[in-house]
């Protein structure tokens, strides 16, 4: 009786045993098909301009100290009449210059600093800035602005507030053609990698494109620029 009731079992196990196994071995056939139809590659593609800067702001500031407030706003007047001359002199319009308010400080009113030490009550800051699009013309200008130290200006060079700034603003019309080579770029890179592995390059499957990005191409040389963009694509490798 007892190997009656053994054999179906031995049966109905090694059958179940096998079924496992065949499921298991198209469960795992499946998967590696699926990931063999969707093979892909993801690379980047960069594109890089060298440009020169289009627009640039020139802030000439400079300070002035008085114990006599009025004598204070009549220098301040002075020195910007004689910066403006010097402006008009080397081909810049009055669309060009701004001035800006003075900033003034009255020192004895400060709770920071001793009354008895200081030598000038009234201390301000004044800017006389410059906006045009004649970059070439701003560069030659700074190379001659000693000649205002001459006349009693001190200009405040290496001030962080002062700062010459040069920007690009064209880059709408070279945004088009720089996505294009990083697109070109980055299908040639995977072409390279599908001939390597033996496939071919199908259809994308993902694109996204970084920022523009605009930088000095170098600390001496700021009136040119360096934009740069990069493009990362995946695409189906195909057998």
């Amino acid at each position: 009786m007892w190997s009656e009731r053994t054999v179906p079992a031995l049966i109905l196990g090694v059958s179940l045993v096998a079924g496992l196994f065949l499921t298991g071995y198209q469960l795992a056939d499946g998967i590696v098909r699926f990931r063999t139809s969707n093979r892909s590659v993801q690379v980047k593609g960069l594109s890089e301009r060298e440009v020169r800067a289009d627009v640039a702001i020139w802030p000439i500031r400079f300070k002035q100290a008085d114990n006599h407030l009025s004598n204070l706003i009549s220098g301040i007047d002075k020195k910007n009449e004689q910066i403006v001359h010097f402006l008009i002199e080397r081909g810049f319009s009055e669309e060009d210059i701004s001035l800006n308010p003075p900033s003034i400080t009255d020192n004895e009113a400060s709770s920071y600093v001793d009354a008895s030490k200081i030598k000038f009550r009234y201390t301000a800051d004044s800017i006389v800035t410059v906006y045009t699009h004649d970059v070439d013309k701003v560069r030659d200008a700074m190379k001659n602005a000693g000649e205002l130290a001459h006349q009693g200006i001190a200009i405040s060079a290496d001030d962080y507030n002062a700062r010459t700034e040069f920007l690009f603003t064209g880059l709408n019309d070279i945004k088009p053609a720089m996505i294009e080579e990083a697109t070109q770029k980055a299908r040639e890179v995977a072409g390279k990698f599908a001939l390597d592995s033996n496939s071919k390059l199908g259809k994308i499957k993902s694109a996204s494109q970084g920022l523009f990005q605009i930088n000095d191409r170098d600390r001496n040389t700021p009136y040119i620029k360096k934009v740069r963009i990069i493009s990362t694509i995946e695409y189906y490798l195909v057998d």
